[in-house]
């Protein structure tokens, strides 16, 4: 189903092959004002993703033909930035791990409460409009040591070699980097980075600070970035030489 009355309202695609979810999902965020298309296997799910520009894609991993992974995967290929939002099931770790590797943004595990699901996307919303709002024309390159953060271009580089980060990984990084020093609870990420901030998620954190050390620590053991301050959360190291450069 397509529907796209309202250009200005946000696009979003679902891809879900359980008929039940795909319906209650769109109904309600049909009443939440946004605009809605459904794919009902992978290979539409597939189709659907490229043939427009899409404000969320909501992606249940599990699907007849090309599953989850395999979509997500595509679209960060591609250099398609749109948030991913998956939905797995609690007992599909590995999955809900490799697909936020992949670059999802986030997921909601099955079964889950379609008001909560909700709120997630107008959190994901709130985050990107709130982005907009800090780069509006151009942020300058952000240097701390041997780190260097292009805002404009969302690329980071290590000594000169370029990192890939997914999306969430680079805003968790860049929050840091315009805050150097400051020492952030994960309650506090949570609510800066991903637009949330509910009990029980700080675990979410701790996996993409890991993720993010392995990518851009020379020893992810004994970080020299992202550093933890033991009982309180992390910073960015102020120690080493930081500095903005057009």
């Amino acid at each position: 189903m397509n529907r796209f009355q309202n250009p200005a309202r946000r696009r979003i695609l679902v891809v879900e092959d359980e008929p039940d979810i795909a319906a209650l999902v769109e109904l309600h965020l049909n009443d939440n004002d946004f605009d809605v298309a459904v794919a009902r296997d992978g290979h539409e799910g597939m189709r659907l993703a490229f043939a427009r520009n899409w404000d969320l894609v909501i992606l249940d991993l599990r699907l007849p033909g090309p599953d989850g992974l395999s979509i997500c995967r595509a679209l960060r290929r591609d250099q398609r930035f749109v948030p991913i939002l998956i939905l797995t099931s609690k007992s599909a770790e590995l999955d809900r791990v490799l697909g936020l590797n992949l670059g999802a943004d986030d997921y909601v595990t099955k079964p889950f409460s379609v008001s909560e699901l909700v709120a997630r996307v107008k959190a994901i919303f709130r985050r990107v409009d709130s982005l907009a709002r800090e780069n509006p024309g151009g942020e300058e390159v952000i240097t701390h040591g041997r780190l260097r953060i292009d805002p404009a271009r969302r690329e980071v580089s290590i000594g000169g070699t370029g990192v890939s980060l997914t999306a969430r990984e680079f805003d968790l990084l860049l929050h840091f980097a315009r805050h150097p020093g400051r020492v952030y609870s994960r309650a506090q990420l949570l609510d800066a980075v991903w637009g949330y901030g509910h009990d029980g998620y700080e675990h979410t954190v701790n996996s993409h600070i890991n993720r993010l050390r392995a990518k851009i620590e020379s020893d992810p053991s004994e970080p020299e970035y992202v550093v933890t301050v033991w009982g309180v959360g992390y910073k960015l190291d102020s120690g080493s030489s930081a500095a903005n450069a057009a």
